[in-house]
This record gives structure tokens, sequence and C-alpha cells, in this order.
């Protein structure tokens, strides 16, 4: 790792454990792991840590942050306060949501609306949602997604306001050959759900033991991808640490080897206990696995491996290798992958595909036009066949590909 890098998890070991003990950053240093902050979205973490430091040694630099902090708690402030209205709405009208990630991880932080959630991810039995979409359209949200009967996730959007919901039908894609299954790992989590009092409003959620599960997918599904932030690991542990006792750990690590992500999950509770400060959690802290590939990859990903269109790309070679192994077949090249990728890998870029499955070459053609004209850019297609190798190695080291 960098230096800037090691700084940036100093400093939010400290604003997670509430403490000032970080290494000296230079002057240069500070724009840098601004950045990082902001491509993980911690940014307000990482400042309200920093900033009396930083007011010192480089006020102007303190000043313009504390402007774009100060907007990101208001909106995050805003986006809370609409969410827990449009929530009372659905309960009034007799809709029995569950609430995932979101303002769930947030109560584990110090200052919950220093952890910015861009959406809020509600879960619905399928036949609630002609209901629920009703409340949804009376309460001023609308959808972009063309067949929301069908669709097993659907986007809602409020105009001139910060508020987006991601309506889920079911946790994951059912018809995904990759992740589809996972759906089955939670039974019926409105029979076991637990509750969560935000701001004088009751919400309902998953059971603590399904929740962490499903924390662990989540990241698990973003790593198979393009990758994940470390945001999402900073959830996951304060999650095990805040609700441990209510957690059977031996069920959950035999669910993530059970879908080969056993390895994984200990990389990521290691890189608590070496770089983040979190006391060991058992049964992982028993699995020797080496963190630092998985923490360098998380670094250089971004929230949800969104940093630059070359890993965006590389997605393509992870999953043809993911789904070959699941289908007993040897993966294509990474060239043949990450340009003749299956239509369900492309429906987030190309959401056309989901409604017209018949213009896969289409999405194809354009997936080949950008990497002929990448190569004119900085981490261009050669980035991206580099950078689907070196992910398939990863994958590869965690037990994930044979």
């Amino acid at each position: 790792m960098t230096p800037t890098q090691q700084a940036f998890l100093s400093i939010l070991r400290a604003a997670l454990h509430g403490g000032e003990d970080y290494p000296d950053i230079s002057a240069d240093q500070w724009p840098e792991l601004f950045r990082m902050a902001q491509d993980h979205k911690v940014l307000p973490l990482v400042f309200e840590t920093v900033h009396l430091r930083l007011r010192r040694e480089v006020p102007e630099l303190a000043a313009a942050v504390r402007g774009q902090v100060r907007n990101l708690v208001i909106l995050q402030t805003l986006r809370t306060a609409e969410f827990l209205e449009l929530w009372r709405a659905l309960e009034e009208a007799g809709v029995t949501p569950l609430v995932v990630k979101g303002v769930v991880c947030r109560q584990l932080y110090p200052k919950p609306d220093h952890r910015p959630s861009s959406d809020e991810d509600v879960l619905i039995p399928p036949e609630q949602f002609p209901l629920c979409h009703e409340v949804m359209t009376r309460m001023g949200l609308t959808t972009t997604e063309p067949d929301p009967d069908a669709a097993w996730e659907v986007p809602y959007r409020r105009e001139g306001s910060p508020l987006y919901i991601e309506l889920h039908k079911h946790l994951f894609a059912p018809e995904s050959d990759t992740f589809g299954g996972l759906n089955e790992f939670f039974g019926d989590p409105f029979r076991s759900a637990a509750v969560l009092e935000v701001q004088g409003t009751a919400l309902r959620t998953m059971h603590p033991c399904d929740h962490m599960t499903y924390l662990i997918f989540h990241a698990f599904k973003h790593f198979l991808y393009s990758g994940f932030g470390i945001r999402q690991i900073c959830d996951i542990l304060l999650f095990a640490r805040e609700y441990h006792a209510q957690i059977d750990w031996e069920w959950v690590r035999l669910s993530c080897r059970s879908i080969r992500a056993e390895r994984f999950a200990a990389a990521v509770f290691a890189i608590g206990v070496r770089y983040l400060g979190f006391d060991p959690v058992e049964p992982w802290d028993t699995i020797d696995v080496d963190e630092l590939p998985l923490l360098e990859d998380v670094l250089s990903a971004g929230i949800y491996g969104s940093a630059g269109e070359h890993r965006l790309h590389s997605s393509a070679i992870t999953l043809e290798a993911v789904a070959a192994q699941k289908q007993g077949k040897a993966p294509r090249s990474g060239l043949a992958a990450a340009a003749f990728p299956a239509a369900a890998s492309l429906e987030g870029r190309y959401p056309w595909l989901k409604e017209r499955p018949w213009l896969l070459p289409a999405a194809w053609g354009s997936r080949i036009l950008s990497y002929l004209l990448e190569p004119r850019t900085p981490g261009g297609s050669t980035a991206a066949l580099k950078l689907g190798a070196e992910r398939r190695a990863l994958l590869k080291q965690y037990g994930i590909l044979e």
C-alpha cells in the first residue's frame, strides 16, 4: 500500500472508534486522501476526525472540504427524514416492508448521517408490490423501470428530492445463474424480522443473523463483479460487533463456505483486526488467510467497484469465470469474455436488455466500440484485460475459483 492509503486506513480506524491516533499527513497527501475518502463515500467520517489538524495546517483546503461535507450531511439528513415519512405511509397502508443495509448500517456509526447512503433498500413480499407501488406513487415517487410488475428490483425517485428507493421483491436477482440461488439462504425473513428504532420510528429489518449473512453476500456479489469499497467492510465489522451475541456464527460460516466465500469473509474480518482496530471474531480468526491482496483490491475499487471504466469492463472476465465453473465448463479467454459477456452481466449498463434480450449483439457491439476507443484514453482496453486477469487470479487465491 502507498503511504497515503496507510494514512487513510489509520484515520478511518480513528473515526470508527472515536480516537485521534493517526500519523502525520504532509500537505501534498491531503488532496489524495480526501479523493480516496470521496471515492469510498466516507468523506464526512474522515473529515470529522481530521478537521482540527487540517484547519491548522491547510486552512484553505479545510474550508473547501468542510463545505462539501456540510452539503453531504444535510442531504443525508433530508434523505433520512423523507425515508421515515415514506416508511410510515407504507405501514399505515398495510405494507409490511423490511429495510436492509442503508439506515440500519448508519445507526452503527458514531454520527449516523456522517455515513452517507445514496439510496435506501426496502424488501417487500412480492404479493404486496401493487399496494406498495400505489403508496410510493401517491407519495410523489416515480420509477423508470419499464415493467415494474415483472422486475425483481424497482428503483423510485422523487423529483427535486434526494430520496432514492430501491424496492426489492427478492434480495438477489432470481434469474441470475450466479446469484439467484443466494435467496435460498434467507428463508422467510419477514417471519423472523427484528425492530430498529430510528428517530422515533420503528423500522422492521432482518434478524441480525440473516442481516450479517446478507451484508457478507452482498459484498461478495460486488467482489465477483468489479469490486467493492472499504465502507462495506466497515459496515460488516460494525454490525458484527453490535450484534455479535445474536448471530449464529457457525451457520454464517457454513453458508459462506457453501458459496465458496469462506476465505473471502475471513479476509474481510482479518482486515478489521489488522488495519481497522476491531477484535477478532470467531470462527473467522481460525482461518489462515492473507488479507492484503483483498485490501489492495478494495482500496483501488472505490465504492461498489466503480473506480474507472477499465474496472467495470473487467467484471465480464471474473463473472465469466465464475459462471463457467458453476456449469462445469472451462472459461473463455479474457478478451472473449470481456467483449461478449452474458446479457445478465450487461443489464446494469444497458437496461433495455431486460426487455429486449435479443438485442444482446447490439450491446456487444457497443462494448467492442468502447474497447476500440479506450486505448486513446488512460486505462483503456489493455488495462481492463490486465485487471480482469489479475482479479481472476485473486478469486483463485481466495478459493472462489479452482
